[in-house]
């Protein structure tokens, strides 16, 4: 194998593809980067680490064809610090690889390709396609990242569940505390879909996805993995087997109490209480109460002392008596961009829920702490 490409092209899809590259793997070959040139423009680096694969193409000028299997952390790194653009690499039968540029020469030892694990194969002709704007599915990604599991007990719940009923589009995460919910109006016929896709998957997606407004993703899916394709970059994810917790049964159709509140007056008031919280610990919740039903009581107190504010609120229904974990409301409204919202209450021990004055296009849901 021998080509030539420029460094920063190539930098910056190895740190792509080193996402889905096993850090501690025993099978050195998982530990690697696949590099292959079957191309006259263009080689394809492949980083997977038997549940997440990411291929990535870049350009370069190739005059032999082959392929190799790096150190991942070592070519990153030789890459990363060479001093000039054009890289010359040269591969010769023995998996030597020599690295030049400029009046740099590295010559490193690399793996057979040939056992390295092969990314499943998703047949875009006859696999179901679904088109979605990056920006959209970014952010949707984003505002529900947070509330999923990382208890690998409830393996279904270590994912987010992307769901259409064929005109909106959901993700939703839960991890047994709260619940988040993240809505998209994509208009009619859309498919009807139902994943369970890896947080793992959707954490390293969420940093290749570009905020560009016309920049589109496709999804391809067969009936275990499922493929993200935004052209030179594609990522296969294995989906999570089983059931979804049905969200819409856990939320409460006829809450107790319905306020309307500015949501940064309430973000910074709960922000100014965790410096009191020195725990997550439930001995050192922020509290929720009223006395006076136009004004919101947020008080906290430990050890360290106590701190008490009062926030302005529109208030139905019962007077709010109720505790929280301070995280969870914070990861909730710094992932809210109204001015105002409404939070519904069910008592001291019922589920909270944060959504839109209008509409639902976000939901959270938190449960409070048991005093």
């Amino acid at each position: 194998m021998k080509l030539t490409c420029n460094r920063d092209d190539l930098i910056n899809n190895i740190s792509i593809v080193q996402k889905a590259v096993s850090s501690n793997s025993t099978n050195a070959l998982l530990n690697g980067i696949l590099i292959e040139a079957s191309s006259d423009n263009k080689i394809k680096l492949t980083g997977y680490d038997l549940q997440t694969g990411i291929e990535a193409d870049v350009t370069a000028d190739v005059f032999d064809k082959g392929s190799i299997v790096v150190d991942s952390k070592l070519f990153g790194e030789i890459i990363r610090k060479l001093p000039e653009n054009d890289v010359d690499i040269n591969v010769d039968s023995n998996f030597t690889m020599k690295i030049e540029c400029g009046s740099v020469k590295f010559k490193i030892s690399g793996m057979d390709p040939e056992n390295f694990p092969r990314i499943p194969e998703i047949d875009e002709t006859t696999s179901e396609k679904i088109v979605i704007p990056q920006k959209m599915l970014k952010g949707m990604i984003n505002h529900t990242f947070f509330a999923i599991s990382k208890d690998n007990s409830r393996p279904v719940l270590t994912g987010s569940n992307l769901v259409s009923d064929g005109s909106t589009l959901s993700m939703v995460s839960i991890d047994g505390f709260r619940m988040a919910i993240n809505k998209e109006d994509m208009g009619a016929d859309f498919p009807k879909i139902n994943y369970i896709v890896p947080g793992k998957a959707l954490g390293e997606m969420r940093n290749i996805l570009s905020d560009d407004k016309d920049a589109e993703i496709i999804l391809y899916t067969s009936m275990q993995n499922l493929l993200f394709d935004i052209g030179n970059v594609r990522m296969v994810s294995r989906l999570i087997e089983g059931n979804f917790i049905n969200f819409d049964s856990i939320i409460a159709k006829n809450p107790k109490t319905v306020m309307k509140i500015d949501r940064k007056a309430l973000f910074d008031a709960v922000d100014r209480a965790t410096l009191i919280i020195v725990t997550d610990d439930r001995k050192c919740p922020v509290q929720f109460t009223m006395s006076d039903p136009s004004v919101l009581n947020v008080t906290a107190q430990s050890e360290q002392g106590d701190v008490h504010e009062e926030i302005d609120v529109e208030v139905e229904g019962d007077l709010v008596d109720v505790d929280f974990n301070s995280k969870y409301i914070l990861d909730a409204l710094k992932n809210i961009d109204d001015d105002v919202i409404k939070i519904e209450v069910n008592g001291t021990q019922g589920p909270c829920i944060i959504k839109p004055v209008e509409g639902e296009k976000y939901i959270y849901l938190i449960l409070p702490i048991r005093r």
